[in-house]
Order: structure tokens, then sequence, then C-alpha cells
């Protein structure tokens, strides 16, 4: 490693997914002072731009941006570019989510905050690491209801079932709780 850099990453181009423009432009210009090629977009529909007009070999994504999900950019991207490498970056990751992530093709999953060199070591991982899933094209990640409705079913179940408490855990009013349990689950 040069840098902080393994060899075999060195020169690649890499694309950053993020709606949070500061933390997108700092992941930008360091990977781009450790020379990757850096692009950026800021949601589903610039980062599917970009993927049409350039080749990607890494790629960053942040799970949750307005519209659609990091997933559906994971999954689309991946589509186009199949030897890409890409890592998803999230501040509300699951362990749930992270296994969504992989049978998407997601080489791992990193939480925020995260800077560059957690991410280089993350490619260079990948690239040592044979995966533990296969990637599953077929694969439809559930939608953000779907993953909020199974994790307060799995607080719920942890906390014995007493509603006072998984409310308390999860941050809501009892009464929110109670309103977001009497709905159906979502399909997916």
């Amino acid at each position: 490693m040069t840098d902080g850099v393994d060899a075999r990453l060195q020169g690649s181009s890499i694309l950053i997914v993020d709606d949070d423009e500061i933390l997108r432009e700092r992941l930008v210009r360091s990977f781009s002072r450790r020379g990757f090629e850096a692009l950026e977009a800021g949601d589903y529909e610039s980062a599917l731009v970009v993927v049409r007009q350039h080749r990607i070999d890494l790629a960053v994504i942040d799970l949750r941006m307005p519209g659609e999900s990091g997933l559906l950019v994971l999954r689309d991207l991946l589509d186009t570019h199949p030897e890409a490498l890409v890592v998803i970056l999230s501040g509300y990751g699951s362990i749930a989510t992270a296994i969504d992530a992989v049978r998407l093709g997601a080489v791992d999953f990193v939480q925020k905050p995260a800077d560059v060199d957690q991410l280089i070591e993350a490619f260079a991982r990948a690239l040592e690491d044979n995966p533990l899933v296969e990637r599953d094209p077929t694969y439809d990640p559930p939608s953000l209801a779907r993953a909020e409705w199974e994790h307060i079913q799995r607080v719920l179940h942890d906390c014995g079932g007493n509603i006072t408490k998984a409310a308390r855990m999860l941050g809501l009013h009892r009464r929110t709780l109670q309103r977001k349990l009497q709905k159906h689950p979502p399909r997916q």
C-alpha cells in the first residue's frame, strides 16, 4: 500500500452517492487526493446518469436518501457495472439491512461517520475475501416501510410484548406505536 491505498485500487474510478453534500464533497476530495477518479451524485436519478456515462470500478452509496433507497442505486449500478465493488454507508444500519445489501451485491456495510481510510480498507478486504453470499439479481429489497415494521416487531418481541417499554426503546410515544401496530404490515 502506498499512501494508504492498496495498489490494486490505485487509479480506480469511484462513485460517491450521498444526499449529505458536505460528507459527499469531503469524500470526493479525499479520494481524488489519493489518486482515484472521484465522481459524485446526490440522489438516485443523478447517480444513474453518472453510472450510464462513466466506467465505475468502486462505489460508496448512502442507504437512506430522499426518494429512492441506496439499495436501489446498488441494484441498478451492478446491473450496468457488475464488476464494480460497492460499499453501503449508513448511519441507520441494522443486521437485516446489511444482509439485504450483501444479497444485492455490496461487498461491505460501513456505519457513518466513516472516513476514507475505513472505506479503502473495506474495498481492500473485498479484494481479499470471497463473498459470503452470492449476489442474487432477482432479490427485491424490502421497502423502508416494511423494514420499519419488521424492526418494530423485533423490538416489541424483545420487550416481551410490553408496548410502553418498546415505545421507550424506539423513541416513540406509546400511542404512536399503538397506531403503527394497528396497521397491516406492508407487503414489500
